[in-house]
């Protein structure tokens, strides 16, 4: 890039392989950007969604309509759209829903920014009208247009787990996918000093097993590990066990670094192999003294230490994964010891109810059930795995939902209710706006009907005709708040009637994160995108051929 000086000789600022774009073009570039990754996902919304089939550079396939899912798959050049994929993992890991919806209102609101660019107004000016749109809808979304539930009310709960899964493929299992939901959430969440913990993903494991039918999904009350006994011997089913959780290998501990016996008389060798054997003795010996039943192990167990253990009549299972034996430690009441000699009675876990090994198709699986438990697991079934990741998505975004109702227990009204009642109070309110800035606050009153209009398009309803009436319904009085678009026929219904609900949090979440990615995109006037070469930049071009990079061998210069 160059600048010219007075004396007509120019000044190189940036290097030639920099591209650099300014100004309004920039603002337009990212305007279409988004709106591109939104009509994507546009399809995805509602009880009608259409799934999307993305195929993967390793071959596999991704079947779902989970706006998440799909992004993630999906590679992108511009750097606006990358910022795009990114709100829609926020919004997942956030609140698990409403990842489709924030992705279609963000696309919308760059869209409505466009016309007041065209118009020479300043991005700076529409920043601050969409800021105090956005500060408006919290303060109405809190108070005017949510209702409060009672989060021990497993009916209320009910049905907006319903609502949420209504959109996806287990709706077609919804009372057994509620059920799942409902028991997972109840039993992992724990009060201690007035705060409420709900660790979903500690907690509760979701282990996928192929085959059989959906129907065969259940929740299992303690801890499912895909893993057999080390001795075939070892007991395989065994009732109030005492268990042992350790974290340490039972085979004999070699150096850290190399290590070199020099051995000058034959029976020295019979001396270091009898040392080996007495060291996992003694470990053994110490399990032993604690008389447990059963023993995990995160590390690897010996044959000898096997067969020491067997005698005893323990059952040993090793190599679990760190983040299991936490999950076991929690069903049993066991705590996780680093060495034997630390072994003490209180350490031995006695809450388990029932250890069992049983065969599912190929594979055997150990279940440690306790009734008191605070850690499940959830097992999948289903005839593929594509089909299996698709209801593990579903499920995840159940379990999501009635963690944000324990919460914060306040609903907003779905199908397009709430986006219509917060346009409408928007537009009313615009007229009080002094000033240039009354228009840009209009357009995010435009920019939200988006979701009651996609959802008519998605079920091939009259556009239109549809968005006009509810406009009117909800000018008409302030008490048709709840009326919104049934997304099966495309009709106007009152939400109360239909029973469709959404936690608060969700759809905040989906306000702000729309609106403050709009206003950060909107703020971006210049790109700078710079092709630094793994050869030295600009070195490579002077004759260096390794300057800065990484040094290649000289046969490939």
């Amino acid at each position: 890039m160059f600048r010219g000086m007075p004396g007509g000789q120019p000044i190189i600022i940036l290097s030639k392989n920099t591209k650099r774009e300014s100004g309004h073009h920039v603002q337009i570039g990212n305007i279409t950007a988004t709106k591109t990754i939104a009509d994507v996902i546009r399809t995805s919304l509602g009880p009608r969604a259409m799934l999307k089939m993305l195929m993967d550079p390793m071959g596999g396939i991704v079947m779902t309509n989970d706006g998440n899912a799909i992004l993630r798959e999906i590679t992108v050049k511009h750097p606006a759209a990358k910022s795009m994929i990114e709100i829609s993992r926020t919004q997942d890991e956030e609140t698990g829903d409403g990842t489709t919806s924030v992705i279609v209102l963000a696309g919308e609101v760059m869209a409505a920014a466009e016309p007041f660019l065209e118009q020479k107004m300043h991005p700076t000016i529409i920043i601050q009208a969409y800021r105090m749109a956005l500060e408006d809808m919290i303060v109405w979304a809190k108070e005017k247009y949510s209702i409060p539930i009672d989060a021990k009310n497993e009916k209320e709960i009910e049905t907006v787990v319903r609502s949420c899964l209504g959109t996806k493929m287990l709706g077609k299992w919804m009372d057994l996918a509620v059920h799942i939901a409902m028991t997972a959430v109840r039993t992992i969440s724990i009060e201690k000093d007035g705060y409420k913990e709900i660790d979903i993903k500690r907690y509760c494991r979701i282990e996928k097993i192929p085959g059989g039918t959906i129907e065969d999904c259940k929740v299992i009350k303690g801890v499912v590990l895909n893993k057999d006994v080390t001795h075939p011997k070892m007991r395989r089913r065994i009732e109030k066990p005492r268990i042992m959780l350790l974290d340490c290998p039972l085979e004999y501990k070699k150096g850290e670094s190399q290590t070199s016996l020099e051995i000058m008389k034959e029976e020295d060798i019979t001396k270091v192999l009898e040392q080996e054997e007495e060291a996992i003795r003694k470990q053994c010996d110490e399990i032993i003294l604690l008389k447990p039943d059963l023993i995990f192990t995160e590390k690897g167990v010996s044959d000898l230490a096997q067969h020491y253990l067997h005698r005893a009549g323990i059952t040993a299972i090793r190599r679990c994964k760190k983040t299991d034996n936490n999950r076991l430690a929690r069903v049993t009441g066991a705590t996780i010891v680093n060495d034997t000699c630390d072994l003490r009675e209180e350490d031995v876990g006695t809450q388990a109810d029932l250890f069992e090994i049983t065969k599912i198709g190929d594979e055997y699986y150990t279940y440690v059930t306790s009734e008191k438990t605070t850690a499940v697991t959830v097992i999948l079934r289903g005839p593929s795995k594509d089909i299996i990741n698709e209801v593990e998505r579903n499920l995840q975004d159940a379990l999501n939902v009635v963690r944000n109702i324990m919460q914060e227990a306040r609903l907003m009204p779905g199908g397009g209710a709430a986006e219509m009642a917060l346009a409408q109070a928007l537009t009313e309110k615009a007229k009080s706006i002094q000033g240039i800035r009354q228009w840009p606050y209009k357009a995010i009153a435009r920019a939200l009907e988006v979701i009651p209009r996609t959802l008519i398009q998605n079920c091939g309803g009259s556009t239109i005709r549809q968005l006009t009436a509810l406009r009117a319904k909800h000018a008409q009085a302030e008490e048709n708040w709840t009326w919104g678009i049934d997304g099966i026929t495309g009709q106007l219904v009152d939400m109360k009637q239909l029973g469709i609900w959404d936690p608060l949090s969700v759809k905040l979440q989906v306000f702000k994160t729309a609106i403050e990615t709009a206003v950060m995109l909107l703020r971006i006037d210049d790109i700078v995108s710079g092709t630094k070469k793994r050869d030295g930049g600009d070195a490579a071009g002077a004759g260096g051929g390794g300057g800065g990079g990484m040094q290649q061998p000289p046969m490939m210069e």
